[in-house]
């Protein structure tokens, strides 16, 4: 067979066989090697290369393992239950589209042999998850990253999903990019709105029509409670939602059985008390409107205690749902 590549390339095309076709439990003879090349990438080398371009590559680092049974590539960038620890959790990915998942996911796999797609099950149900149907999510990240580095502003249109299940515009924004957060599965923009003139987070899923301005942005140092800059304890456990308010103290009452979740909402990062009757008193620092809805979540074994006027809502919300659900 007439060759369609130049012999040089045989170094790497070997390397790309043993990384695509081999791993410990699937050696190749040299032979084999061989007919790949030929069948794959047209090149016809002699058996005897593929000994001396096996030895050049390790000489450049790449570890291949040769025995009895023939080589395989011993070491790779990522081993597979790394793999498919990326691949779960593009999966759960709620802000990533389905096609961008499953293109992603080809990547992932094309970091492996050809036997661990065949393990990845999960690839091929994608588009049974919930994900968002914003393809420009990946761009607008590319727009905020350069935002952020030139500390530019930039306007966008952001979205909110209507009855017919479709995205419909809410308003147009004007914002100082700071920081991009992943929470609870979403990916949120952190920025200043410059017409409110406060911190805001917005879902990333929801921006369209991003645009990079001109306008230099509003300095973090300059805005109320981040002359120090960005306090992460609030995104990591004080914050069960993205909410802007200032997070305040707040304590509540728990009974035991609620402490594992409690803690992995908030971190340990909190106070924690035993009350005479076998339950527990906790203070924590979070956004009492992010508290709001949390505390209705866990009405069954949580009681907020403070501050009154949080306890106010909870009641007045109880009060409402039980005038919705009276025969």
């Amino acid at each position: 067979m007439e060759s369609f590549e130049p012999k040089k390339l045989a170094l790497i095309r070997i390397y790309q066989i043993l990384k695509k076709h081999s791993d410990s439990e699937h050696p190749i003879k040299h032979e084999k090697i061989v007919e790949l090349l030929e069948k794959e990438y047209g090149l016809v080398v002699e058996r005897k290369a593929i000994g001396r371009n096996i030895s050049l590559l390790n000489e450049a680092g790449y570890y291949i393992e040769t025995t009895k049974k023939g080589s395989y590539l011993a070491e790779r960038t990522f081993e597979n239950s790394e793999l498919k620890l990326l691949i779960d959790g593009v999966l759960s990915s709620k802000h990533i589209t389905p096609k961008q998942s499953k293109e992603l996911i080809e990547k992932l796999c094309g970091e492996a042999n050809k036997y661990f797609k065949n393990s990845v099950k999960n690839v091929y149900s994608v588009g049974d998850w919930n994900k968002t149907e914003n393809v420009a999510v990946f761009y607008n990240i590319d727009i905020i990253n350069e935002a952020i580095e030139c500390e530019k502003q930039i306007a966008f249109v952001y979205n909110k999903y209507g009855a017919d299940k479709k995205m419909h515009t809410s308003a147009t924004h004007t914002v100082s990019p700071y920081q991009m957060i992943l929470h609870n599965q979403r990916y949120y923009l952190m920025g200043f709105n410059e017409k409110w003139q406060h911190i805001q987070y917005y879902r990333m899923d929801r921006i369209t029509e991003i645009k990079l301005l001109d306008a230099v942005r509003t300095q973090l140092k300059t805005i109320k409670g981040y002359e120090s800059g960005i306090d992460y304890k609030r995104f990591s456990s004080s914050m069960p939602y993205m909410f802007f308010d200032e997070p305040q103290a707040v304590e509540f009452i728990a009974d035991g059985w609620a402490m594992d979740q409690i803690i992995d909402w908030f971190g340990k990062d909190i106070k924690i008390e035993e009350r005479k009757d076998g339950r527990y008193l906790v203070k924590v620092i979070a956004s009492v409107n992010a508290m709001e809805y949390w505390a209705m979540q866990y009405l069954k074994a949580v009681e907020i205690i403070a501050p009154l006027d949080l306890r106010e809502r909870i009641k007045n919300n109880i009060k409402t749902a039980n005038e919705k659900y009276r025969d």
